[in-house]
């Protein structure tokens, strides 16, 4: 059975919070209406993920409970997995290598630099250049990779994934 991998980074976050830390920075107003639009292009297209697991940063979280809220998931099946913060390619392959067997669609939500250097191992596409803030490189906040996986999460190599899709809230019409 193919599986499929959804890679979603968090919606756009504020910075301008009285967070303590980067840990607890919440959601922009952007990044709250993006995060439902994004659940909404997932319902739409049929992708709804049978096993969710996320970063459990304040802004990666906000961003998950808006798309399952869309997508009608209760907050608890998804999986908060402290690793993800921070995480770069093999953080984030020992987190997919956990998925279970069962799964035909799983859904990872994180950060930048570690999810474009995972959609980058996994695809093959090269990653641009990090620099430029939030919004460099190929995976832009709220934005969703589709991926057909191999049949075994647990064997990930360079290049096992085929992109199905690329795409953002900006690629969506307007709201």
């Amino acid at each position: 059975m193919a599986r499929q991998l959804i890679i979603m980074r968090h919606a756009k976050s504020a910075w301008d919070t009285d967070a303590l830390s980067d840990f607890d920075r919440p959601l922009a107003k952007r990044g709250m209406m993006d995060a439902p639009r994004m659940g909404q292009w997932l319902l739409d297209n049929d992708l709804i993920p049978d096993f969710i697991v996320s970063s459990p940063a304040m802004r990666a979280k906000q961003t998950i409970l808006e798309v399952c809220r869309v997508l009608d998931i209760k907050k608890k099946a998804v999986q908060w997995d402290a690793r993800i913060y921070g995480a770069g390619t093999e953080e984030l392959l020992e987190v997919l290598s956990e998925v279970p067997k069962q799964t035909r669609i799983g859904m990872i939500v994180g950060h930048n630099p570690g999810l474009e250097m995972l959609f980058s191992y996994l695809s093959q596409h090269e990653a641009l250049d990090g620099e430029g803030g939030e919004e460099a490189g190929l995976i832009k906040t709220a934005t969703v990779a589709h991926l057909q996986m191999p049949d075994d999460w647990g064997r990930m190599a360079p290049g096992c994934a085929r992109m199905i899709q690329l795409i953002s809230p900006r690629d969506l019409p307007a709201a």
